[in-house]
């Protein structure tokens, strides 16, 4: 079990990243009456180019047409500057383990709405193993510094932990009163941070290192038959990697 998230993360970044980097090259034909041709060269003989552009139209230019043709990447256009968005994100909440926090593992999916190309409105949830299944819901601001490129962020997020599973309950229960059923419950949880952005073929990478704080508890009886709540509160630090589209 405790290698299970571990398992998950590495199959979301080994599916997801050839998607996100690869580059989105494009064929150009430039023809001697002055224009440019963009698509995917798909066939060059002696005698003539024909070539694929992006709404599946194809067309063939005699060699005599063509001036040359060139393999380019697009320009940097600049990052959106309005408009929804989407992300996937993962990682873990780096600290001292303990038997409560066992392999602590954070996958979150996000929508969120640029404004004004530096600021971002999002709502997340996904699913958090901390000893227990939880599932996050989340507000999240966050700030590029600069709207080139590459660009550092600031952020803050703030929301509510929710338990995934049952009560727990061990084999020796009836025997041992401090193995009795456990009913766990979520709380607050709050996270403030910085990273790093990379825009690259309209597609957004980044790194995030943040401060997370999250709360939660559980129920038991004890020898007088009395249900008691204990509470914990983790502190640790959170490393994620994630893809914006």
């Amino acid at each position: 079990m405790r290698k299970f998230p571990e398992l998950v993360l590495i199959i979301i970044i080994f599916f997801i990243f050839p998607l996100v980097s690869a580059q989105k090259t494009k064929n150009v034909l430039y023809l001697k009456n002055g224009s440019m041709i963009y698509g995917k060269l798909i066939e060059v003989t002696d005698n003539q180019y024909k070539i694929k552009t992006s709404d599946g139209s194809i067309f063939i230019y005699p060699s005599q047409e063509v001036e040359k043709f060139i393999s380019e990447t697009p320009d940097f256009a600049g990052r959106k500057k309005s408009g929804p968005g989407f992300a996937l994100e993962a990682g873990f909440l780096v600290g001292v383990k303990t038997t409560d926090y066992v392999t602590p593992f954070s996958f979150n999916i996000l929508g969120n709405v640029t404004c004004k190309t530096k600021q971002l409105l999002g709502l997340g949830s996904g699913v958090e193993y901390i000893g227990q299944p939880y599932m996050p819901v989340f507000l999240e601001y966050k700030y590029l510094i600069y709207d080139r490129k590459t660009s550092p962020f600031i952020f803050l997020r703030g929301g509510n932990l929710f338990h995934l599973s049952g009560d727990i309950q061990n084999s020796d229960s009836y025997t041992n009163p401090n193995t009795y059923a456990k009913t766990y419950h979520g709380g607050f949880s709050f996270t403030i941070g910085t990273g790093i952005s990379w825009i690259k073929n309209e597609n957004e990478t980044y790194l995030s290192f943040a401060y997370r704080n999250a709360h939660t508890s559980y129920e038991q009886l004890d020898y007088n038959n009395q249900n008691i709540t204990y509470k914990s509160a983790l502190n640790r630090l959170e490393i994620k990697f994630g893809f914006r589209f």
